[in-house]
């Protein structure tokens, strides 16, 4: 029997993030990844809009980082573009594989113990601690901690084992498919996205410039809106037009939830993170930051239940009293606005474009919206919702 104080299942930036603030706060923690090499595979576009975001809560390592990204450029399906200067100085392409593994190392040099090769495979509750089965390397074996924080993504099976809900409807998850590609061609300064419902039913389609002539081209349906197959058929074809050229070198494809927050991210000595408590962005399916600021949020409360020597749901309720007045509020916002833009029409979608034409996008104020619903009156009552 191994034990601990926090036992964190899965070694991503919210489980990462999460062992090195219990670690920083002097308690034993044990950070568990089942595959047997932290950041394979990649299943995430790897960018980050605001480098600010990611200085507030970790120094980045350079070599973390793919390339430094200046704005954005938006296609409607018209074909007309907008382009936006990033705000906040920019965002990041990452190299991901570096960052998930430099994180865990981060967690690593505060205290935390990283196990690899090591799965979980059920839970249960024994005399107010928290009893894990697991398979470390090929061999059974039992991890007793006060704490458990589950990182474990999309398909969360410590969610399962603690009882809390963690279903999705179809509408409620992004299914994706990416390739990353060689193309002499790419702009190493922007990230485009290209929007339509014939091109990505419910989503967009993204260019993600990694350096080097390299780049993440990827596409996203809303998953009520696709079928087996879909995203890859409709990806390739959108290659075919638009970068005939481009050298496919990898592939990926996985599923987002684009819900917003679970309604219960916390039970008995068990707490929620990152995509295993839903907490990526509804509208564009980015969750790296989110993810990571629910890590601290969950190892600063796991940290101070243990002091007080009180672990059970009332106890970590504060966890979710943290999360959900700030980033969950933000994220239910989000959750409003791809609601409203899953609804539009391409027609809707193009009038859109046109009304955006010439302004800020990274200084979009209440003044801009208000003219922009007076240049499209008939939104306005779908829009309503995005303002209540």
């Amino acid at each position: 029997m191994m034990n601990c104080d926090v036992l964190v299942i899965g070694a991503g930036p919210a489980g990462s993030m999460a062992a090195k603030t219990v670690a920083e706060a002097g308690l034993d923690v044990l950070l568990i990844e089942k595959r047997q090499e932290i950041g394979e595979p990649v299943r995430c576009a790897e960018g980050i809009s605001l480098r600010s975001e990611l200085k507030e809560l970790v120094d980045p390592d350079p070599a973390w980082i793919s390339s430094e990204i200046e704005g954005a450029r938006l296609y409607s399906p018209d074909g007309s573009m907008i382009s936006s200067p990033g705000s906040g100085g920019g965002g990041y392409v990452l190299e991901r594989k570096e960052f998930d593994r430099g994180m865990a190392l981060r967690a690593a040099e505060c205290g935390a113990e990283v196990l690899v090769k090591a799965r979980a495979v059920g839970l249960c509750r024994s005399e107010g601690n928290v009893v894990v089965s697991a398979f470390c390397r090929g061999e059974p074996a039992k991890i007793e901690a006060r704490v458990v924080i589950g990182a474990d993504g999309v398909e969360s099976k410590t969610a399962q084992w603690a009882g809390l809900d963690s279903r999705l409807s179809p509408e409620d998850i992004m299914v994706c498919a990416q390739f990353l590609v060689s193309e002499t061609k790419i702009d190493p300064n922007y990230c485009e996205f290209f929007f339509g419902n014939d091109l990505a039913p419910g989503g967009y389609i993204w260019i993600f410039p990694k350096g080097r002539a390299l780049a993440n081209v990827g596409i996203g349906l809303q998953g009520s809106r696709s079928r087996p197959g879909l995203p890859l058929r409709l990806l390739e074809s959108f290659l075919e037009r638009r970068m005939p050229e481009a050298r496919v070198l990898q592939m990926v494809s996985g599923g987002i939830p684009t819900s917003g927050t679970m309604k219960s991210i916390a039970s008995d000595g068990v707490m929620l993170v990152g995509d295993a408590a839903h907490q990526s962005d509804p509208l564009t399916g980015g969750g790296i930051i989110t993810s990571m600021r629910a890590g601290v949020m969950a190892g600063k409360v796991a940290a101070k239940a243990i002091s007080s020597g009180e672990t059970s749901r009332q106890a970590l309720q504060e966890y979710e009293d943290l999360w959900r007045p700030s980033w969950g509020k933000h994220l239910e916002k989000r959750l409003k606005a791809k609601r409203f833009f899953c609804s539009l029409s391409d027609d809707d979608i193009n009038r859109l474009a046109a009304s955006l034409q010439g302004r800020d996008l990274s200084r979009f104020s209440p003044a801009d919206l208000l003219s922009l619903i007076k240049q499209n009156p008939k939104m306005l009552w779908s829009m309503r919702r995005l303002m209540m």
